[in-house]
């Protein structure tokens, strides 16, 4: 499970630093895509593979399905981060999430999400009064 909130910079190199809490999880790799509300999604690819597999069950015939998995693995980039836990994310990527140097990298459990920092603080600011309204919704006995 990944949790937290840390602040990496992107280096000149367009690499950035994994959190040393995160490293282990992503030893053996890890696949980087596109996520949804322009911020990019990191898995370790075991749970990349995970995740494949139960969209392999989607059918074929449903055009959402389609798009989704289009957009997913065609913007994927895997790797193994380096020995100082850095990876590189490639320009592609950064462009659809607006990265340029101030970063944001979230826990949010079997994934890891990176955010330009000024985006991920917007989103925040505009999710909190909702995550607190959140209470009387939540199906009953799960919180």
């Amino acid at each position: 499970m990944f949790l937290g909130t840390y602040a990496p910079r992107l280096d000149d190199k367009s690499r950035l630093v994994l959190p040393a809490k995160f490293r282990e999880q992503f030893a053996d790799g890890l696949v980087i895509t596109k996520g949804q509300e322009r911020c990019l999604y990191v898995w370790p690819v075991e749970g990349f593979r995970a995740l494949t597999e139960e969209l392999r069950r989607a059918p074929l015939t449903s055009k959402a399905a389609r798009d989704y998995m289009r957009v997913l693995f065609a913007g994927a980039h895997d790797e193994v981060p380096d020995k100082q836990g850095r990876v590189t994310l490639p320009q592609p990527l950064r462009d659809y999430a607006g990265l340029r140097r101030e970063c944001a990298v979230i826990g949010a459990n079997t994934r890891v999400e990176v955010w330009d920092a000024a985006a991920w603080e917007d989103y925040l600011a505009g999710q909190e009064d909702a995550f607190s309204a959140l209470s009387q919704e939540v199906p009953p006995g799960l919180l």
